[in-house]
């Protein structure tokens, strides 16, 4: 759907009088925790996951490292802790579509995103538990499963305009 059809959609839905009022998608954070792995016999080389999240997104991922240690986790300062994407405009969009029509309905017992996962601004965060379901891999291309993290950040202001928008590009909610 293009973007322009889309918020005249909006704009009809929510009975808004002009078109810049429509909830609009700031940006969407893809994010992989490779903390647990840090402490694993092996795995010090995250080069497989780092392509992997590279294919699911697009562009190339930042690697984040611990600001502070935690001994409870064996985690030290400057280790790394999460692989990131912030993706924006039209990759948002594209990737939001190709997730809400290609990989949430691939989920096993998938009845839809809670809707206490919005939070008051209007942003979404919600877990995908392994990545492998992304159409791009196949069964024997993933090592190692490992969950992704997802954040929509809308200026819908709040969590009712923001649903209405998602669902208009295909999110499904209990």
């Amino acid at each position: 759907m293009k973007k322009a059809e889309l918020y005249q959609k909006m704009k009809e839905k929510l009975h808004l009088t002009n078109i810049n009022e429509t909830p609009k998608i700031d940006k969407v954070v893809v994010a992989m925790g490779i903390g647990s792995l840090v402490t694993r016999k092996g795995h010090k080389d995250f080069e497989e996951f780092e392509k992997n999240l590279k294919t699911i997104t697009g562009q190339k991922s930042h690697l984040c490292k611990s600001k502070k240690s935690i001994s409870n986790f064996k985690l030290r300062e400057g280790l790394p802790v999460m692989l990131k994407t912030t993706l924006r405009k039209e990759r948002a969009l594209d990737f939001l579509e190709r997730v809400a029509k290609l990989v949430l309905p691939r989920m096993r017992d998938f009845t839809g995103i809670s809707k206490r996962s919005f939070d008051p601004k209007g942003n979404l965060n919600f877990g995908i538990v392994n990545y492998a379901i992304f159409p791009e891999f196949g069964a024997d291309e993933v090592s190692l499963p490992m969950g992704l993290q997802i954040t929509v950040v809308s200026t819908a202001g709040t969590p009712e305009k923001a649903q209405a928008f998602l669902e208009e590009l295909g999110f499904i909610f209990k």
